[in-house]
């Protein structure tokens, strides 16, 4: 018995000493996993160069800081091609204009994926045309590229010439001359545009700026309400740390964002739930839009026919949706069919597409023509000169015509700001750029700056 006692004391020390241990040991197998998962990406990318990062935010304070100019900076120091890290995710920045032409063009076909859309983009952005993949990109894309014959936007002119008439209206309406938000007004015009070309609903952004509000019955509520989500969901779509909580966390722990997304969307309150309901009400909204469309085409082939007069009828400029619900009803292709859901999301891509990214480049010819008087005065001088006889808006082949200097305007205001600087792809297969070989699945971006804004190409600062 006293044997029994004694062993037990001097075990007990041993047992109380060998919990610190373990709890060590456990923390530091732990935080070495964390570690090999955290650098695992890196690893295959590591001899392209790039800036020392910061655990275990990568590269994000420096965009942080100096914004989209800081790819410019890094480029000058570390050369053409090199890395820059997303929290946990090594990007390889292409930004010289040879090499980007290689990419877009010669090695096209290993490179033609977008980056994998992160779990916080829903399945109305996933279904459309920019997020798809391989075979279904290539199949839709075919689908949808008839719909954008010169002839089909010929065809439009004349209903954006009549958004263009309110903005000049609201412009010249403003109470205070020196002082006109032009791009607020601007994208007013640009959605109003893409309601009637794409979905073929008058939303009536520009014609409330004017004071010319009619109805306020049913309908303005439903698109009001509409306008409303859009805008709500361009703000779930950011990826920082302003973002829900599953978003930050998929950027150090990619891994654990799905399921926090998916636990979290469940939870009223939070912003992934916001996020989730948010889309389904867009996605019932765009629905009855399209329900619309249907039931007016078919209204349309029936008074078509009973005129006798079908081919005519068929042949009326159609919106974006009815365009392609004939493309549904005649198959659309033998490779790809097109279903609701797709409809649904290449209709709200245009909304997405056409809308800030136009009012942004109106903004910005706008802004840089100000900026150079004799650039402005030799561009009134031509629009003056080559405007149709009569005051007539002028039509498809004279604006391609007959404005070659409003043509270089604009493209040289885009050149100066870019809508997007970057343009994500990701390696399907192993390819070499650059002296560089990146393994497949890497995660991979083009500078858009870097073949726009050559010093010889800069011909509006010249003049």
């Amino acid at each position: 018995m006293e044997t029994t006692t004694i062993c037990n004391g001097a075990l007990g020390p041993v047992a109380h000493q060998s919990v610190p241990v373990l709890v060590l040991i456990s923390f530091v197998s732990l935080f070495s996993a964390f570690l090999i998962y955290f650098y695992a990406p890196f690893w295959s990318v590591r001899k392209v160069p790039g800036p020392p990062t910061r655990f275990p935010l990568g590269h994000l304070h420096l965009l942080a800081k100096n914004g989209p100019d800081v790819f410019r900076a890094i480029a000058k120091e570390y050369g053409p091609i090199f890395r820059f890290h997303m929290g946990r995710q090594p990007l390889v920045i292409v930004a010289n204009a040879e090499l980007c032409k290689e990419v877009g063009i010669k090695k096209f076909k290993d490179i033609r994926n977008r980056s994998t859309p992160p779990p916080t983009v829903g399945s109305l952005h996933q279904d459309a045309l920019f997020l798809t993949r391989d075979s279904t990109w290539s199949a839709m894309r075919n689908t949808v590229v008839p719909l954008y014959q010169p002839a089909r936007l010929a065809g439009l002119i004349p209903v954006m010439q009549s958004y263009v008439d309110a903005l000049v209206a609201n412009i010249a309406g403003c109470p205070d001359q020196d002082c006109i938000p032009f791009c607020q007004l601007s994208l007013r015009m640009a959605i109003d545009i893409i309601g009637k070309t794409a979905f073929g609903v008058e939303f009536g952004l520009s014609k409330d700026s004017a004071g010319s509000g009619c109805g306020g019955g049913e309908v303005d509520d439903d698109i009001r309400e509409f306008l409303k989500e859009y805008k709500r969901s361009m703000e779930f779509i950011k990826m920082d740390l302003s973002s829900s909580l599953s978003t930050i966390l998929g950027l150090f722990l990619p891994c654990v964002q799905t399921p926090c997304r998916r636990l979290l969307r469940r939870v009223p309150g939070t912003a992934d739930y916001k996020m989730d309901e948010n889309e389904r009400r867009l996605c019932r909204r765009i629905d009855a839009i399209i329900a619309g469309r249907r039931r007016d085409r078919a209204s349309r082939r029936r008074d078509g026919d009973g005129d006798g007069d079908g081919d005519a009828a068929r042949s009326a400029p159609l919106d974006f949706i009815a365009a392609l619900l004939d493309a549904m009803e005649s198959g659309g292709g033998k490779e790809f069919a097109l279903e609701d859901r797709h409809v649904r999301a290449l209709a709200y891509e245009h909304l997405i597409a056409g809308t800030k990214t136009t009012a942004f480049t109106l903004s910005s010819v706008v802004y840089l023509v100000s900026c150079h008087p004799r650039v402005e005065e030799k561009l009134l001088r031509e629009l003056d000169g080559s405007a149709p006889p009569g005051g007539r808006a002028p039509n498809a082949e004279e604006l391609q015509s007959r404005f070659p200097y409003l043509d270089q305007v604009i493209k040289e205001a885009m050149r100066f700001h870019l809508v997007s600087p970057l343009i994500a792809r990701q390696t399907s297969e192993r390819v070499e750029i650059g002296g560089h070989v990146l393994p497949k699945v890497t995660r991979r971006r083009r500078r858009a700056g870097s073949r726009l804004m050559l010093p010889a190409s800069c011909s509006l600062a010249a003049n």
